[in-house]
């Protein structure tokens, strides 16, 4: 039986190439986040001890209940890497069968599985059978141009996985148009492993509303995580019959600021500096003056830098930025 928190009051956090490592998966724990999945780990990667592989896994005693969600095609890799996992003290992973960059599909991996449906059962029974009772998990679309999940979610069941995460695109779709989440609905209500609804959720209210139309057991947050990691706290907060917290500039550089904490405690400094260039945009767009601050941390060349920007940008402005 699968032991973890699955319901539609434990979100999780996707696993978000480039951005989900270990301070943004702290970050996001704060605020409300239940489970967190680690970026996409090759599992010919992990076997060939690839430079940035153990920094994708690296983790601590707070940053549970993880999930490592591994990629690949070829079962005998994917097996071994799951039993180096285990023996490593990992519990609980999750297959991507989703993913529809070019560089992971040209490979036969993430969402190019949906094109063999004959494969991917074999396959799934095989990392079923070296991950713990419970402990495997997939994460899906709809197919890659043709419906597939239903079937697939029932094979899936009967192989005794531990869950199934589907965003109700095609792979073939990309992230164009939008996600269909009758088929979410429709999913649930053929299978009986708890099911995770991903896509388009950029916001508290949109997965309030998917896990109210759909009945899926769990949420997921990908981009509305990168544009908010307090996204939980206000989905838990609606979820409980309250009103959220209000975005403000003060609470975003105040996340900004943790982040930027996390990163210099846990040793990842120069990765840490790097991201935020990309994640402060993110974490302030739409906010007053973040246009400016935007600016002014893309040329931070250090920790000291970034910190002296936030306290030249907030100092003096509590009342405006509270």
């Amino acid at each position: 039986m699968n032991a973890f928190p699955i319901t539609p009051d434990k979100p999780w956090l996707a696993p978000l190439a480039g951005f989900s490592d270990l301070p943004f998966r702290l970050l996001c724990r704060e605020h409300g986040c239940t489970v967190a999945v680690t970026e996409m780990v090759s599992a010919k990667g992990l076997l060939y001890e690839s430079p940035g592989t153990a920094d994708l896994l690296r983790t601590c005693p707070a940053d549970v209940p993880l999930v490592v969600q591994l990629f690949g095609s070829e079962e005998s890799f994917l097996v071994r890497a799951v039993e180096r996992l285990r023996e490593a003290g990992y519990t609980h992973f999750d297959l991507n069968c989703g993913c529809s960059v070019r560089k992971v599909v040209k490979t036969g991996s993430g969402a190019a599985l949906l094109r063999e449906p004959e494969h991917l059962p074999r396959l799934a029974g095989a990392l079923i059978k070296a991950a713990p009772p419970g402990g495997m998990g997939f994460k899906i679309r709809l197919g890659w141009n043709q419906p597939v999940y239903l079937r697939l979610g029932a094979e899936l069941e009967a192989l005794g996985a531990g869950w199934v995460a589907m965003h109700p695109r095609f792979g073939s779709q990309g992230f164009t148009g939008s996600a269909d989440w009758k088929h979410l609905e429709r999913l649930k209500n053929a299978v009986g492993i708890p099911v995770i609804a991903s896509g388009d959720l950029f916001s508290a209210e949109d997965a309030a509303r998917c896990a109210d139309q759909t009945g899926v057991d769990g949420v997921m947050f990908a981009r509305g995580a990168l544009n908010d990691p307090e996204i939980f706290s206000r989905y838990l907060s609606l979820r409980r019959g309250g009103v959220p917290e209000p975005k403000t500039p003060g609470r975003t550089l105040a996340l900004v600021r943790r982040l930027c904490q996390l990163y210099v405690e846990y040793g990842m400094d120069r990765p840490g500096l790097l991201k935020m260039r990309t994640l402060v945009p993110r974490f302030l767009k739409g906010l007053p003056g973040a246009r400016e601050i935007r600016r002014d941390i893309v040329f931070c060349a250090t920790w000291e830098q970034v910190f002296g920007t936030l306290d030249k940008h907030f100092h003096g402005r509590e009342e405006q930025w509270s």
